[in-house]
């Protein structure tokens, strides 16, 4: 392992220097942009720490270019995308995202030859495109979920895959494969009426998405730092008598102030509402020695997720053998398995091979032992062997990946559990482990 951030894979740092009357991109009027990013906070955090902020054109191109890679190799036409975290992806614009996850009103299309078109919500035109030149014509008209459309949806799909339609003849002449990410069904029923040969759009963001550029880290790098002050502040105030939901609310604050975006998640729990895992926060106080479990799941500035999970126990009391046995067998599990990564190596090698689990807490084992992380949870989810589903994850890793590494050790019945997740970077010659949360001190013993 590399511990050293200026790592072989030449994803360096160089210092931040924000200057007054500049944006974040080197453009003029940093306080009047309209698309949404870091804070001064942020960026006086990162100085200090010497983190380097990322060229966000660089990273807008470099993205662009992984889409249209996907397209050529499997001589697809275009993608069409609704999901938000693609659109963020592609066009690196944001609106509204999370009622944009239940209510699809923006579309992006990009055809093989690197045409890009959105469609946003609307009368805003490019209000919220403009700052990006690869958008290069912005439109509304791709909301017909219920909701607003009423008995006109299958009217208004239909006009929508018109001009869909009209683009792929435009743009790739006799190509009539288009990739869908997630669409409504009148939307899949419209542009199957048209004559588009619909292909699975998710396994090409998804291919995109895990090759991560040098920006791309600079910009996971900065998240993270964003995340695990807010962590700090989270374990600083925790104490006796505090409800979950208040110590959560400290991390969602303390990330928006940072210019982060939301929380995926509420995984945040304590004393005996860590066992089993995934119980959402709530109003339960704690109360001294309780372990308390976190897993961020935090989508910080520049949407990058930063995906740390860490337990620690509340207040004064000394840990007891239990919490720290449990610990022990964590902390072990995460640290040996982050070993197993270097290019090259077989996802099914990471499922089949280092640390395993004590039989008393394989029954409620986390979901994955490792996964991929970009602008949230990403390709690939890597399982345990008891989960292991054969020709599902046939691939290997690749130097630009950033996978987390987790354990859940929780026994059936037992009072407590501990969860604990780092986040690392694959490089050309092994894994560089770009999480710098400390863990409890008390409990690592």
């Amino acid at each position: 392992m590399n511990s050293d951030r200026r790592t072989s894979s030449g994803y360096g740092r160089r210092k931040i220097n924000p200057r007054p009357g500049l944006r974040w991109d080197g453009t003029p009027d940093d306080n009047d942009r309209t698309e949404i990013g870091p804070t001064p906070l942020a960026f006086a955090e990162w100085e200090e720490a010497g983190l380097e902020a990322p060229d966000l054109p660089a990273l807008r191109r470099f993205r662009l270019d992984r889409l249209v890679r996907m397209l050529c190799e499997r001589d697809y036409g275009g993608v069409l995308m609704f999901d938000p975290l693609n659109i963020r992806y592609a066009t690196d614009t944001t609106n509204m995202q999370i009622w944009a996850m239940h209510d699809p009103f923006r579309a992006c299309l990009v055809t093989a030859d690197g045409y890009m078109v959105m469609w946003d919500f609307g009368r805003l035109g490019d209000l919220l495109t403009a700052h990006n030149p690869l958008v290069r014509e912005t439109r509304g008209g791709a909301g017909f979920f219920y909701f607003t459309a009423g008995d006109a949806t299958e009217s208004l799909a239909g006009r929508f895959a018109g001009e869909v339609d009209a683009f792929m003849r435009e743009r790739c002449g006799d190509n009539r494969r288009l990739a869908v990410d997630k669409i409504m069904v009148h939307g899949l029923l419209a542009l199957q009426r048209l004559g588009l040969d619909i292909r699975e759009g998710e396994e090409v963001t998804e291919k995109a998405r895990v090759i991560k550029g040098p920006d791309e880290i600079r910009a996971m790098r900065c998240a993270l730092h964003s995340c695990e002050r807010a962590l700090e502040e989270v374990h600083r105030r925790c104490e006796p008598g505090m409800t979950e939901v208040d110590a959560w609310a400290v991390l969602h604050s303390e990330n928006i102030r940072r210019g982060g975006e939301w929380i995926e998640t509420r995984l945040m729990s304590t004393g005996p509402r860590t066992n089993p895992w995934f119980r959402e926060c709530g109003p339960r106080i704690m109360r001294n020695g309780d372990m308390l479990g976190i897993d961020t799941d935090l989508v910080g500035p520049y949407g990058m997720c930063a995906d740390i999970s860490r337990s620690w126990t509340v207040g004064d009391a000394r840990p007891n053998d239990e919490q720290k046995r449990l610990f022990a067998i964590a902390h072990e599990h995460i640290m040996t398995n982050a070993e197993l990564c270097a290019p090259g190596v077989a996802f099914r090698e990471l499922t089949f091979g280092g640390h395993m689990l004590p039989d008393a807490l394989v029954p409620q084992r986390y979901g994955v032992k490792m996964h991929g992380v970009g602008l949230c949870d990403e390709w690939p989810a890597i399982r345990y062997p008891q989960d292991w589903q054969p020709g599902a994850f046939d691939y290997v890793l690749e130097p630009g990946m950033v996978m987390t590494v987790e354990v859940y050790a929780g026994e059936v019945g037992g009072r407590e559990g501990v969860k604990l997740e780092d986040q690392l970077l694959i490089t050309e010659t092994g894994f560089e482990n770009i999480t710098r949360a400390p863990f409890d001190p008390r409990l690592l013993g």
